[in-house]
Parts: structure tokens; C-alpha cells; sequence
């Protein structure tokens, strides 16, 4: 097996990527910043609870649609991931809130 020597191709940079990963990474700090101030200044309750949910999923849509690529993939993938995304979500919430209520009722 010979290996020759091929020269190696450097691709240039391509500025208008790097200032999107850095804008999304400045919008989830951004984001982490708000959880944070929303979370020392609050009182622990639903209201509070809801606020991290939204500002997840939140950050979420960012991490998938621009680490993740999927921005730029076709609708139905996208739909195919996030759709089934929100029935497990749902599906989390109802069997805690259906567990806890039967460990009520057996008390």
C-alpha cells in the first residue's frame, strides 16, 4: 500500500456561518441568563415552572435548528422530530399527574 502525497485542500472560512453559530450561541446565553435572573428573583410555583418549560424548549428549537441542521431540512423531518417530541412531553406530564393522584387516593 503506497500512500502518495496528495496536497491537503483548505477550505476558506465561511464568515456568514461562523456569525450564526455565534448569534445562536449569544441567544441561548442570552436565554440561560433569563432563566437564571427569573430563577433567584421568583418564588418556587407553578408560574416559575412554566417560565423553565418555555424558555427550554426554547432554547431547544435553537440547538436543533441550527447545531443540529435541521433548519435547513425539509419541513416534514422537522415535523417528524418535534411532533413526537410534544406527545412524549405530554405524555410525561399525564402519567405523573395520573401517579400522583393515585398515591392520594390510596392515602
Amino acid at each position: 500500500m503506497a500512500t502518495e502525497n496528495k496536497p491537503l485542500n483548505v477550505i476558506p472560512r465561511d464568515e456568514a456561518k461562523i456569525v450564526k453559530i455565534w448569534k445562536t450561541a449569544g441567544i441561548l446565553l442570552a436565554l440561560t441568563l433569563v432563566e437564571f435572573v427569573f430563577a433567584f428573583n421568583m418564588e418556587r410555583g407553578i408560574l416559575l415552572y412554566l417560565i423553565f418549560i418555555a424558555l427550554t424548549i426554547w432554547k431547544a428549537k435553537y440547538i436543533m435548528m441550527d447545531f443540529m441542521h435541521l433548519g435547513e431540512e425539509a419541513k416534514p423531518l422537522f415535523y417528524s422530530i418535534v411532533v413526537p417530541l410534544i406527545f412524549l412531553v405530554w405524555l410525561a406530564i399525564a402519567l405523573v399527574k395520573e401517579g400522583s393522584e393515585i398515591f392520594l387516593m390510596r392515602w
